[in-house]
C-alpha cells in the first residue's frame, strides 16, 4: 500500500463554479420485521435523526429516580466508543445460549465484538452470547497503540481497534465492523462481515481497506492506515456498506475517505476523497455516520482543509457535501461551504464536529427537502438538499436559513422529533427549535434549565408523537428530559452511587429501545431501565396492640417490570424507619415464587407505622400498620384536682380523668363513672367516654355541706382516680 505525505496547505477564499453529475437512485433501507423496534445503525436510521418512535415502555411518567435507574453492567475488554445496536428475536444456535434472544451488540477499542442478551444478565446469560476478537498477540497482531496510534492526546484513546458504530443487515443476518490492527509493525483497517447469531466471519470476509483516488491533476492518493481513523458510523445503503476514514485527530499525513463495499462480496464499489490535493478535510462527525435521503444521496460534513472547489479544484475543506453513487464510483453532486470557511479551518472550528441530519419532507414552504448542519461555532445551517447553495464569499444568504444564535459548540448531531430540532451544545442548555413551513424558529421554543457540560449527542424515544424523552449522557451522567418541554426527568447522579455511570469514552452515545437504555463505557456496557417492583401480597393495613405481633405475616413479591415474572434470590430489607418495632426477619431473600416475608412486633408506643420493603434496583413496597393501646391498666387524674369552691357552686375547672395502658398509651372509648359518694354535689353527667387522648371530662357543682370531699373516677376492675375538692361555707 502506498503512503502519501500530506502537508497542511494555506487556506483561501475563492469564487464559485461547479460541475454536477445527476443520477436518481431509489432508496432501499433494510429493516427488521419482528414487530419490535430494532436499532441496526447509528442514530436509529440513515437520516440520523436520533429518533426511536416505537418506544412504548419508557414514558415521562415512569422515568424518575424512584422507578428508573441502573439495572446492571456487562464487562468488556476495552472502551466502547460506537453506539450499541439492538435486534429482537435473534436465533442463537448451539451451546448454553441456544434459542431466541433479544440481542445488544457492542464493539470495543480492543478489537472485540460482543453479543449480549439484551434483557437478562443472570444464569446462562451472565456470559456473552458470543464474543469475537480480531487480535492474535502470539502472531504479532494487536490493536494500534503507542507509536502506532498518533494524536493520542486528542482522541484520548489508549488503543484503536473498533472505533465506529457497526451496522447490521437484519435480512442477511450480518453485522459489519471495521477493525484496526497493528500486524507486526504495519497498521491495517479491515472490514468484517459477521454472522449475528454466531460471530463467525461470512463468506468473503474480511477485506483490507485498500483504496486509491486519482485527482483531476493525475495525483494518485492511497489510504494511509496508520494516520487514518474510522470514527463515523458505518452506513448500509442500497446494498453497499460505506466506510468513512478521517484523521486520528490531528493534522498529520491523512486524507478523508468515503469508500463503498458490496455487502455480499465485499468488493470495492467506489471511493471519494474530500480534499485529494491538499489532504485533511477529515469526516469525523463525533462518530455520527453519513446521512442519506430517499433519492439515493449521501451527506457528510468535512473538517479543516483547503477549499478550492469553487474554482474547479477538488478540495472541500469545511463543507457539507452531497455524494451520489454513479457508475461504480462516488461523485459529489452538490455542496455548501460557509463564507468564513477559511476562518473556520484556521481556528479549528470544525463543521465536522457535528453530524448532519436529513429532515422529513416538509408539506409547506418553498423548500420541502431539508438538511440541518452545525459545528463547533454553534451556528445552525438549514440547507435545501435540492440546491445546497455552494459558496458565497460574502455571506450565507444563498441558503434556506442560518441561525447565528449560539447553540453552543456542537460535538454531536442534532436530534429531530415532532416538528422540533434539538441541539445539545457544550456548556449550553439543550435547545429545541420549532420546524414549520420549511423554516426553523429564530429562537429556541423550549430549552432545559441545566447546561450540558459535555455536549454529547441527544437521542429521543417516543411512542409516535407522544411520550417523547430526550436522552443524553453529557458530563458523564445519563440525563433524561421531557422532550415536549425539556424539563429534567432523571439524572443518574441524583440517586447517589446506585445509578452512577462509569467513565465513558470520547463521544460515546446511548441507545434507547424496548424499555431499556444501553450505554457503552470504558469498561462495560451499562443497562438502565425500569426497576423490578416489590408488590404487597398480604399484611397491609393491620391493627394490633402495642408490644404485640401483627396477626398476619407481611409478604411482598418481586416482579420483573418487563416480563411480569417472579424474581427469585433478591435481597429485601424491611424497615419501620426507626419506630422501634422488631422484625422476625428484617433481611430476607425472595424465594422461587419471588416472595419475601417477615413478622412485625410493635414497639410500646401506640401510633401508625410505615413499614418499607426495599431492595436495590427495585421499587419499594410500603405497608401502613397501626399499633393501638393495650388493655387499660390505670385510670389517673389528668386535671381539675385540688379545687376549692363555696357550697352549691360549680367548680371553676372540669374534672378530667385519663385511662392508659401499661405503657402509658391513652385508651379511647372507655366509660368512666364519676361519684362524690355522699357529698351531695351534682355532675354534668355521672359517666363520660374517653376521647383520643384517653380523657373523660365532667363538671361538678358542690353540695350544701362544707369540708374536704373525695370524688372518684372509676372503670371496671381498676383502682379509681381520686380528686380532692374543698367546699367552703358561704
Amino acid at each position: 500500500m502506498l503512503r502519501s505525505t500530506l502537508h497542511r496547505s494555506s487556506l483561501m477564499i475563492m469564487c464559485a463554479t461547479r460541475f454536477m453529475v445527476v443520477m436518481a437512485i431509489a432508496l432501499s433501507l433494510e429493516t427488521w420485521a419482528f414487530g419490535q423496534a430494532s436499532v441496526t445503525t447509528n442514530r436509529h436510521d440513515n437520516t440520523r435523526t436520533g429518533l426511536n418512535s416505537q418506544e412504548t415502555i419508557l414514558t415521562p411518567a415512569n422515568v424518575n429516580k424512584s422507578q428508573f435507574g441502573r439495572l446492571y453492567g456487562r464487562g468488556v475488554d476495552g472502551f466502547i466508543v460506537g453506539q450499541p445496536l439492538y435486534l429482537p428475536n435473534v436465533n442463537i444456535v448451539g451451546g448454553i445460549h441456544n434459542g431466541i434472544h433479544n440481542v445488544v451488540f457492542v464493539a470495543t477499542l480492543h478489537d472485540s465484538v460482543y453479543a449480549f442478551d439484551a434483557d437478562h444478565n443472570t444464569g446462562s446469560n451472565a456470559a456473552p452470547l458470543w464474543h469475537r476478537n480480531f487480535t492474535d498477540p502470539a502472531a504479532g497482531i494487536t490493536t494500534a497503540s503507542g507509536a502506532f496510534l498518533p494524536c493520542a492526546l486528542v482522541h484520548r484513546f489508549p488503543e484503536s481497534g473498533i472505533v465506529s458504530t457497526p451496522v447490521i443487515d437484519a435480512v442477511k443476518q450480518t453485522i459489519y465492523v471495521v477493525a484496526k490492527t497493528n500486524e507486526n509493525g504495519t497498521v491495517f483497517h479491515r472490514l468484517h462481515a459477521l454472522d449475528i447469531a454466531t460471530g463467525a466471519e461470512k463468506a468473503n470476509s474480511p477485506v483490507p481497506i485498500v483504496a486509491t483516488f486519482t485527482s483531476n491533476n493525475g495525483t494518485i492518493t492511497q489510504v494511509n492506515n496508520l494516520h487514518q481513523m474510522n470514527r463515523p458510523a458505518l452506513l448500509l445503503f442500497n446494498d453497499i456498506v460505506y466506510v468513512t476514514l478521517g484523521s486520528n485527530g490531528c493534522n498529520d499525513s491523512n486524507h478523508s475517505w468515503v469508500i463503498g463495499y458490496d455487502k455480499l462480496t465485499l468488493a470495492l464499489t467506489g471511493t471519494f476523497v474530500a480534499a485529494p490535493d491538499s489532504g485533511l478535510a477529515s469526516i469525523w462527525q463525533s462518530g455520527a455516520g453519513p446521512a442519506t435521503d430517499d433519492r439515493g444521496n449521501i451527506y457528510v460534513s468535512t473538517g479543516e482543509a483547503d477549499f478550492n472547489a469553487n474554482v474547479g479544484g477538488q478540495d472541500f475543506g469545511s463543507s457539507i457535501l452531497r455524494l451520489t453513487p454513479s457508475g461504480g464510483n462516488l461523485t459529489w453532486t452538490d455542496y455548501f461551504t460557509p463564507f468564513d470557511e477559511a476562518l473556520i479551518s484556521m481556528n479549528d472550528l470544525d463543521l465536522s464536529a457535528a453530524g448532519v441530519v436529513v429532515l422529513p419532507d416538509q408539506t409547506a414552504g418553498a423548500h420541502p427537502h431539508l438538511l440541518v448542519a452545525t459545528g463547533k461555532q454553534g451556528r445552525v445551517y438549514l440547507l435545501d438538499r435540492d440546491n445546497m447553495g455552494h459558496f458565497n464569499p460574502v455571506n450565507n444568504s444563498q441558503i434556506v436559513q442560518e441561525l447565528p444564535i449560539n447553540v453552543g459548540g456542537m460535538f454531536s448531531t442534532p436530534a429531530y422529533w415532532n416538528n422540533k430540532v434539538y441541539f445539545n451544545g457544550k456548556s449550553k442548555p439543550v435547545m429545541g427549535f420549532a420546524l414549520s413551513n420549511g423554516l426553523l424558529s429564530s429562537a429556541p421554543v423550549i430549552k432545559s434549565l441545566q447546561n450540558q457540560p459535555g455536549g454529547r449527542a441527544p437521542t429521543i424515544s417516543s411512542n409516535g408523537n407522544t411520550d417523547g424523552i430526550l436522552w443524553t449522557n453529557a458530563g458523564g451522567q445519563l440525563s433524561a428530559y421531557d422532550a415536549s418541554n425539556l424539563l429534567l426527568l432523571y439524572k443518574s447522579n441524583q440517586s447517589g452511587t446506585r445509578d452512577t455511570l462509569p467513565p465513558t469514552a470520547h463521544f460515546a452515545s446511548q441507545t434507547v429501545v424496548n424499555g431499556r437504555v444501553y450505554i457503552g463505557t470504558q469498561t462495560s456496557l451499562e443497562v438502565y431501565g425500569l426497576f423490578s417492583t416489590l408488590n404487597i401480597v398480604q399484611g397491609n393495613n393491620q391493627t394490633a396492640a402495642v408490644a404485640t405481633t401483627l396477626p398476619v405475616t407481611l409478604k411482598v413479591k418481586a416482579l420483573d417490570s418487563y416480563e411480569g415474572t417472579p424474581v427469585a434470590g433478591i435481597p429485601v430489607t424491611f424497615s419501620d424507619g426507626g419506630k422501634g418495632g422488631t422484625f422476625s426477619n428484617p433481611n430476607a431473600n425472595t424465594d422461587s415464587s419471588g416472595i419475601a416475608s417477615t413478622n412485625y412486633t410493635f414497639f410500646t408506643k401506640a401510633r401508625a407505622v410505615t413499614i418499607t420493603a426495599s431492595s436495590p434496583a427495585l421499587t419499594n413496597a410500603v405497608f401502613t400498620e397501626t399499633g393501638v393501646a393495650g388493655p387499660p391498666k390505670w385510670i389517673v387524674v389528668r386535671s381539675g384536682n385540688n379545687q376549692t369552691a363555696p357550697t352549691n357552686t360549680p367548680l371553676p375547672l372540669p374534672l378530667v380523668a385519663k385511662v392508659v395502658d401499661q405503657y402509658a398509651n391513652p385508651i379511647s372509648g372507655m366509660t368512666v363513672t364519676f361519684s362524690d359518694g355522699t357529698a351531695g354535689g351534682s355532675f354534668s353527667a355521672t359517666t363520660a367516654v374517653t376521647d383520643t387522648l384517653g380523657s373523660a371530662s365532667v363538671t361538678y357543682k358542690t353540695g350544701a355541706s362544707s369540708g374536704v370531699k373525695i370524688i372518684t373516677a372509676t372503670i371496671p376492675g381498676k383502682n379509681p382516680a381520686k380528686f380532692t375538692v374543698t367546699v367552703t361555707a358561704p
